[in-house]
């Protein structure tokens, strides 16, 4: 069992102790901390959390309860505090996206976990998935040889939707889309070299920042992406990892993830189609954890076996999707110039 501590019991984080933490059979809750007494109180009365096991100070909960792994389930702007203070503590990490606020934190927390043997993991939920994974294989093996283009879409009517973070800055670039770069890294096995982004507000948003963009994203090994992304769109809603054609030199590797929402849920999807061929529906493995349970199911596998396994995402490996972000943004900033990744990440 991998003793555990969850800072962090709001809105997002009770989820996590709801929905998530208790089917990962291998992690055993040892303290729940959140400054907040409503927090905690929460917990206790919903969850039927022993009072010993809550904290209000993180230092008493790692002091108490001997655990070996962090789960941070915060805000963003605090991510870097806490998360530097349980590698301090000698804890190992699980942290939601986005690890840092700037490639410098996310870095100095990069080399602190390094320095202390411990593991720092980004909670990249999209990630644990049936299609994506079963893509990133299709794509190593070279089913249908190199890949040429691949376009993304992400569709979505916020105001019917029931979002609210109206003022958050880049609703699309930072709360969103990170989660298709991420997945662009993943599903290609490549690094970006370079993007070029547009952003806009359309008349009549709510959004207080821009939740339209459109961008070109090149790859190291030659691949480019086309990637749109909408928070205000009127057409047909996309799953939440958005729809993929991944066009190689021999044929088509289509598919989408996440098709849930507002209590309705549908199976990923993956279809091949080879050059001048049908398309034909491939059946994909289930997942015997998946989304965020995935994510922390994975960080406990990996502290008990001491064994990283191939598309784990590490802190290290995150900075690459965290600077995808913000050379997006900057690009978007000087009217869609082209960025350098090795710009952002120095």
């Amino acid at each position: 069992m991998v003793k555990a501590i969850q800072i962090g019991l709001g809105h997002w984080g009770f989820s996590w102790s709801k929905e998530v933490i208790p089917k990962v059979p291998n992690v055993e809750m040892v303290a729940y901390v959140d400054s907040s007494p409503e927090a905690t109180e929460r917990v206790r009365n919903e969850l039927n959390v022993p009072e010993n096991l809550l904290f209000t100070s993180l230092d008493e909960a790692a002091k108490a309860g001997k655990a070996e792994l962090a789960i941070c389930t915060l805000r963003t702007e605090a991510h870097y505090p806490v998360v530097k203070r349980c590698l301090e503590l000698g804890l190992s990490v699980i942290v939601e996206k986005p690890f840092a606020s700037t490639i410098e934190q996310g870095k100095e927390l990069v080399e602190l976990a390094k320095a202390n043997g411990r593991v720092l993991m980004v909670s990249q939920n999209y990630r644990f998935q049936p299609a994506p994974i079963a893509a990133a294989e299709l794509i190593g093996a070279q089913k249908f040889g190199p890949v040429n283009l691949v376009s993304i879409d992400f569709r979505r009517h916020a105001p019917s939707q029931g979002y609210r973070y109206w003022d958050m800055p880049d609703p699309l670039l930072a709360d969103m889309s990170i989660h298709h770069f991420d997945l662009m890294r993943m599903v290609l096995g490549d690094n970006a070299k370079r993007v070029s982004c547009r952003t806009w507000n359309p008349p009549a948003s709510p959004f207080g920042h821009h939740p339209i963009g459109v961008a070109t994203l090149e790859f190291e090994k030659g691949t480019i992406v086309s990637y749109r992304g909408s928070w205000m769109s009127s057409g047909p809603v996309t799953p939440w990892a958005g729809e993929w054609t991944m066009d190689c030199s021999e044929g088509q590797i289509i598919w989408t993830s996440r098709d849930h929402f507002m209590g309705k849920a549908g199976p990923d999807r993956l279809s091949l189609r080879p050059l001048d061929g049908e398309t034909t529906p491939a059946e994909l493995e289930p997942l015997q954890f998946s989304d965020r349970v995935g994510t922390l199911a994975a960080i406990a596998r990996v502290i008990e076996t001491g064994t990283m396994p191939a598309r784990f995402s590490s802190g290290e490996d995150n900075l690459h999707s965290l600077a995808l972000v913000q050379a997006t943004i900057l690009s978007a900033s000087r009217g869609g110039d082209w960025v350098e990744i090795a710009e952002v990440l120095q």
